[in-house]
């Protein structure tokens, strides 16, 4: 009988451990699996030296999430992996689709953009993967004027967070007889991303001072996070017509961002100018950094 009770007691014990590590291993595989989102949801720029160079990370994903039937093209995304691998040491790069359904909105604030992302983002910084995440929309900026050239075709509002209206790509590309829709998806995604690299002044240093400026709401001049160098890829040349195109364009930025602060809100009438002017001087549409955009990349890690 006490035999009895004694193995009937070893055979408690044992179930009660066994159940004790289960639980203890369900919990830590609970934690395991829970991502850590806050290295992704910093400032503009705040990632540059980890996009640049492989100190921190060797490798990137880019999760480019777009709406049914506002895919970038080809030709773009091709362009766009080029561009990264000139300026940064990162050699493996590596680009996930991710097609969604449309929000069914006329037009998107940063706000709801980020809850977009809250809600679709799959992609986050594991290991030595840096993740990058780029939402191709259907619907224009909140503010937008298309018919008065006052539109927004994209935007950064994160370290690793970036917005391209492609509706608004595609319909810019349509008014011209030169420009492509190719030339200013590669143009916009290629600014945005330079801004992320912590160009000018938004996470990177500048080696000399070449940031543009431009009046703010006090009419004072002050540095706009772009550069002054004619030509250049970060250059935003706000083409306005005058002091009350710069105070409609300020509007719409204000209802754009609606409490969110984007690192840069990229004009449509920028690109154009900016693309007119390179195919003005060749065939190609290729808009590229400055030697002084150069200069500050490669003091902080980059190529």
């Amino acid at each position: 009988m006490n035999i009895l009770k004694s193995l009937l007691l070893i055979v408690l014990i044992v179930c009660f451990v066994s159940c004790s590590k289960s639980s203890s291993d369900s919990e830590e595989d609970t934690t395991i699996s829970e991502i850590d989102k806050k290295a992704n949801l910093l400032a503009t720029g705040d990632s540059a030296n980890d996009i640049l160079s492989n100190e921190n990370f060797d490798k990137i994903v880019i999760e480019i999430a777009y709406v049914t039937g506002f895919k970038p093209t080809e030709s773009a995304m091709t362009q766009f992996m080029d561009y990264l691998k000139e300026h940064t040491f990162k050699t493996d790069i590596k680009l996930v689709y991710k097609e969604l359904s449309s929000p069914v909105e006329d037009e998107l604030t940063l706000q709801e953009i980020a809850d977009l992302e809250t809600k679709n983002r799959t992609a986050y910084n594991s290991g030595s993967t840096l993740a990058i995440y780029i939402y191709f929309a259907d619907a224009p900026a909140e503010g937008d004027d298309l018919e008065g050239g006052l539109v927004t075709l994209g935007a950064v509002y994160r370290n690793t967070s970036m917005i391209i209206h492609e509706v608004t790509v595609k319909q810019l590309a349509a008014r011209s007889n030169s420009i492509s829709v190719a030339d200013v998806e590669t143009t916009t995604l290629n600014h945005e991303f330079g801004h992320l690299f912590g160009l000018v002044d938004l996470g990177t240093d500048m080696v000399n001072d070449h940031e543009s400026q431009s009046e703010d709401s006090d009419g004072a001049l002050v540095g706009d996070n772009h550069c002054n160098q004619i030509g250049c890829l970060m250059r935003a040349e706000l083409l306005f017509g005058g002091s009350s195109g710069k105070s409609i364009r300020a509007n719409s930025i204000a209802q754009y961002e609606a409490g969110m602060k984007a690192g840069c809100a990229l004009s449509g009438n920028s690109v154009l100018k900016l693309l007119q002017h390179t195919t003005a001087k060749s065939n190609a549409a290729v808009v590229s950094l400055d030697p002084e955009c150069i200069l500050d990349i490669r003091a902080n890690g980059g190529r």
